[in-house]
């Protein structure tokens, strides 16, 4: 156990029996270290239920094609703790993790705090200590009483993807989750939005209102959507980009799936809401085909591919909630060429059924995994019954994959469903 975890693991005990959804524990604790949320370089927040790592990752590149250093704040972390906090485009280092976690955990000196809190405190302190140009800082849980909600001043907000998730948290209504999504707008900021539903929609317009923040939403502030691109049909099309400053050509995105052109655009928005001097025309189309994030309609190549036919394609995708499972459904329409196996695990407190329902007009086979290192993993039994039976027990990756038909020649494969199913399987396929 590295020194950072051990740390991590004594703040564990430190939770609050309740969870009062409020900013007071964390704000407190800021002051005790000088504040350092009030020292950061320009902040982009992003919030949303689908689609924040992926705009967050729009944002980095486009920041880093321009030369920018960037801070990223991002969670939850599929590998390694590290992966969420990059200071200036380098994921932290262990030495520094460890000694600013050590920090924060005296200057707390055991007072109840989430976990999440502490993180997000770490992360500050570290920010404000490293020059950078911009600061990208993802929502870990809803919005208006996310940890991260103690920066008051971003110069751009941004309000991916919502639809049903964490509704234990954020309530059962969209309405409600958009509510408290819309939590991170602030007066007179400018707020990208991409496709929404249109009572989310009115929502996020009712507060952006109420903030006289300047709303910038698909097909109202600016457009986005597939260009020709005169090449044969089986290439990704580039994108074509338009708001008030005028149109802008762009790559194919770096990131896979339909859904992406929608991420990508709003990351652009936010931007040129924001218009920052270094932000170019060239830079934002180097970001939009630079981007990458892992576990988002991933293709893997290392063990667990190898071990299937060699005309075969192995997908990785933590997509893990309705909206999740709608969206990689277009990328399943797309892949008709071959037949697509489905190999699914999830967390235990999301709605199977719902996620799986998009996504089984396209299964050629379904299978049910829980991997043994899977937090909070969804028994394979409840998935094979919100199946309606249709799925076969796995019950892991591994033996999922060796049992897959083999006849018939060139398949794929796409493991998804839970973020945490897509962190152990990208340890399962590591190579060395």
């Amino acid at each position: 156990m590295s020194r950072s975890e051990a740390i991590l693991d004594r703040l564990h005990a430190l939770h609050p029996v309740l969870i009062d959804l409020s900013l007071e524990r964390l704000q407190d604790l800021l002051a005790k270290l000088g504040h350092p949320e009030r020292r950061l370089p320009p902040v982009v927040h992003v919030a949303g239920t689908n689609g924040k790592g992926s705009t967050c990752a729009f944002l980095r590149a486009i920041a880093e094609a321009a030369g920018q250093r960037v801070h990223a704040f991002t969670s939850p972390h599929l590998v390694r703790f590290h992966e969420r906090i990059r200071l200036a485009g380098t994921l932290v280092e262990e030495a520094a993790l460890a000694v600013a976690l050590e920090e924060v955990e005296a200057v707390n000196a055991g007072a109840p705090i989430t976990v999440f809190e502490v993180i997000t405190a770490v992360a500050l302190l570290l920010f404000s200590r490293v020059p950078a140009d911009l600061l990208v800082l993802e929502v870990g849980l809803g919005g208006r009483f996310d940890a991260t909600n103690v920066v008051a001043a971003p110069v751009a907000t941004a309000i991916t993807s919502i639809s049903m998730d964490h509704m234990e948290f954020l309530g059962d209504r969209l309405e409600g989750i958009a509510f408290e999504k819309a939590g991170i707008i602030k007066p007179g900021v400018p707020c990208a939005t991409g496709a929404q539903a249109p009572e989310a929609l009115a929502v996020i317009a009712r507060c952006a209102a109420e903030a006289a923040a300047p709303l910038l939403a698909r097909d109202a502030g600016w457009t986005i959507a597939p260009r020709p691109s005169g090449l044969s049909s089986g290439l990704r099309s580039g994108l074509r980009y338009a708001d008030a400053r005028g149109g802008l050509d762009l790559p194919p995105p770096g990131l896979l799936g339909a859904h992406q052109a929608d991420n990508a655009g709003i990351a652009i928005a936010a931007l040129r809401g924001w218009n920052p001097g270094w932000l170019t025309d060239a830079a934002i189309a180097a970001g939009v085909a630079a981007a990458r994030w892992p576990g988002r309609l991933q293709q893997l190549h290392g063990r667990l591919a190898g071990a299937l036919p060699a005309d075969w394609e192995l997908w990785l995708d933590g997509g893990h909630n309705a909206g999740g499972g709608a969206a990689l459904a277009v990328q399943a329409a797309a892949w008709r060429d071959r037949p697509l196996h489905l190999v699914v695990g999830m967390k235990g407190t999301k709605v199977v059924a719902d996620f799986l329902r998009p996504l089984l007009p396209f299964a050629t086979t379904l299978w049910a995994v829980a991997e043994p290192g899977q937090h909070l993993a969804t028994p394979v039994a409840r998935i094979i019954a919100a199946s309606g039976g249709l799925a076969r027990p796995g019950p892991t990756v591994a033996e999922a994959l060796a049992a897959l038909p083999r006849h018939g020649g060139p398949a794929r494969v796409l493991v998804c469903g839970s973020l945490y199913l897509a962190g152990e399987v990208l340890k399962l396929d590591a190579v060395g």
